[in-house]
């Protein structure tokens, strides 16, 4: 299915969104489907997120009485609203750790066959996979006869395909090169590539099952009824399991951008939801297509990739990894200085003033307008408290100013 002229996105007032599916189908989900206690404060943040319900406050112009009310958000990390200022507050963080060299991009993907078994055993088999696919990567670089060095590797944990299926597997953003591991030199990589896919595939496989096979005979995995754990694992060593590479990029502003995008990402955005009916939901899928399934249907796709509580789904391996690994990091970005001449890449510690900032000076740097001035006259904004009761409790944020 295609999407034609009709379904273009509408205005911000009007356009459908993940919230508006919540409300309308959220009960008869919940009724069929008994999701997790995390997954009930999902679908309920998610319902509320910048409404009444919330509370919030109105913005008022005193020279030339413009009002704009604003309801608070939700702050759930799942929720497709509540993500651009996480987003900026990463990449901020982030910026001091960024070294000055080529960088690659590789994905770690589960087998499908899998998949039934880490939705039963999720933080769990989240964990195995962080862990094997960072370690597949170490154990490469520390080789003698590859690089003799120790990178710098952040992950990020994504679940989802562009139909929201479950399709769990982690994005790597990978050093080009790494620090000797006696911390004399920089070592290089070549500018093409990293190490070979199918030596990665086969190594990432062999520490995956080796894995998973020790938690099994121990007792710690739930195994879901018809699951033959054996059979599964056999045949899986038999297959090729693939890391992909995207092609390599550089220049520390681009990779910050990019790992921007990664890291706060959400399984679906408000603007790929193109229409609700009573009874179904269309999507935008890619290359101009769309899907549509269900009201039910969508939300049991779409809460099957909230993650459980407190779970990161970002980590940092060997010169990006916190603790003693800052020393090795700052002796890379000395050696790296010293050997190609080039400006160290900016550091800005991440501060308590950063912290505590109004999220309209973050809006501010995002937009690049000045969200406290007056749209209309360009005073200073005066924020006052906004009463819950003036608004319905299904109040919806209002448009963006003009």
């Amino acid at each position: 299915m295609h999407c034609g002229a009709d379904h273009a996105a509408p205005t911000r007032r009007n356009s459908p969104e993940v919230a508006d599916i919540v409300r309308r189908f959220g009960g008869v989900f919940c009724s069929a489907h008994n999701p997790t206690p995390e997954q009930r404060a999902a679908l309920s943040d998610v319902e509320r997120c910048r409404t009444a319900r919330l509370g919030g406050h109105t913005d008022v112009c005193l020279s030339c009485g413009y009002e704009h009310p604003q309801y608070n958000s939700c702050r759930n990390r799942h929720c497709p609203k509540c993500q651009s200022i996480a987003q900026a507050k990463w990449v901020a963080q982030r910026s001091e750790r960024m070294l000055p060299v080529h960088t690659f991009h590789l994905v770690f993907t589960l087998p499908s066959e899998l998949r039934t078994l880490v939705m039963h055993n999720r933080g769990l088999l989240f964990d195995l996979l962080f862990a094997s696919a960072s370690d597949t990567l170490k154990t490469l670089a520390r080789d003698p006869e590859r690089l003799g060095a120790e990178l710098g590797i952040t992950m990020v944990l994504h679940t989802w395909t562009r139909q929201l299926q479950f399709h769990p597997h982690v994005h790597a953003i990978v050093t080009g090169g790494g620090l000797s591991l006696d911390g004399e030199r920089w070592v290089p990589s070549s500018s093409k590539f990293l190490f070979p896919i199918q030596v990665m595939g086969k190594l990432f496989r062999g520490k995956y099952l080796d894995a998973l096979e020790k938690l099994y005979n121990k007792g710690g995995l739930r195994i879901p009824d018809g699951f033959d754990f054996k059979a599964v694992k056999d045949a899986l060593y038999k297959t090729d399991w693939i890391v992909y590479a995207k092609r390599p990029f550089g220049g520390t502003d681009q990779i910050i951008r990019y790992l921007g995008r990664y890291t706060h990402r959400v399984g679906i955005s408000n603007d790929r939801i193109v229409t609700i009916t009573d009874t179904h939901v269309t999507f935008r899928t890619k290359n101009g297509k769309c899907i549509t399934v269900t009201g039910v249907e969508f939300l049991r796709r779409w809460v099957s990739h909230v993650l459980p509580r407190g779970y990161a789904k970002m980590r940092h391996y060997g010169l990006f990894a916190s603790g003693k690994a800052k020393v090795k990091l700052a002796r890379a970005r000395a050696l790296l200085e010293t050997t190609t001449q080039k400006p160290p890449a900016p550091q800005r510690e991440w501060t308590l003033e950063d912290t505590l900032r109004d999220y309209r000076d973050w809006m501010s740097e995002l937009t690049g307008n000045d969200v406290g001035r007056c749209p209309r006259c360009g005073s200073g904004l005066v924020r006052r408290p906004l009463p819950t009761s003036l608004q319905p409790a299904n109040a919806r944020a209002p448009p963006e100013a003009a």
